[in-house]
Formats: structure tokens, sequence, C-alpha cells
């Protein structure tokens, strides 16, 4: 799905929060790869969007997800992704992440980011890990 922004205050504030959202995310992705089992590559796709994807690989499993939904989660308020559907859908941007003077509060930025990235690895199946214990 396409988020559609309906005015051009809200399409200044999508631009001041798209870039660190994008920074923030892939921070976070790749901290959390590192406690992780699953093994993560980005590859870069150009439909519906032009952008890239994270292909998560575990023992025969693979998972993708698309930055660009994850940046629309981090920017948006209560945006949810379709996987893939290109009907558009007005969106509200997540003013609680630019601070009074218009810039962009990092602190709630990264906590919010943290907390999408988070809340995906954990809908990721589980598997036995004894024998992937690190030393």
């Amino acid at each position: 799905m396409k988020p559609k922004i309906t005015s051009q205050l809200a399409w200044q504030q999508a631009e001041i929060l798209m870039q660190p959202a994008l920074i923030r995310l892939l921070d976070n992705i790749r901290n959390r790869l590192d406690k992780s089992i699953w093994q993560g590559t980005y590859q870069e796709i150009s439909t519906p969007i032009p952008g890239y994807q994270l292909c998560l690989k575990y023992e025969g499993e693979q998972r993708y997800i698309d930055i660009w939904e994850l940046c629309y989660q981090v920017c948006f308020i209560n945006y949810q992704p379709t996987h893939g559907e290109m009907e558009s859908m007005e969106v509200d941007i997540d003013t609680s992440l630019i601070n009074e003077m218009g810039e962009v509060d990092w602190n709630r930025l990264d906590t919010k980011s943290r907390l999408i990235v988070e809340d995906f690895f954990a809908n990721l199946p589980t598997f036995n890990q004894e024998n992937n214990q690190s030393c």
C-alpha cells in the first residue's frame, strides 16, 4: 500500500522524518541481527516502489520485509503494511517524532524504530536454538 500524504505540511514533515527513520531502522536491524539466528541480506527491488527488502534466512526458512514498509510504520501513525497492495491510504505523520523546533526527536525516533524492529523479529518463526548458542 502506498501512503497518501494529504497536505503540504505533512509532506514537509515526511521529508524531515523519512531519511532519519531509514537510518535508525537499518541500525536497529543490524543490532538485532547480531543477536539473531537469522541471517539477513538486503536486496534491491524495483516494484512497486524502488527500494530494498530485507531477506532473512534460517535453516531453509525465508522471510522478506520491504524496508519502506518499516519506514512508513515509523513515520506514520498506525500504519499497517498490506504486503504489496498498490492502493493508496491516507496517513497521518507521527508528529511526536518532531520536536518543538521542527527537527527530528532522535530519541523518540530511535525508540519507535527499535520497537518496530523488535516486533517484526518477535513474529518470526521460532526454532530449537540449543545448538546455536554463542560462546
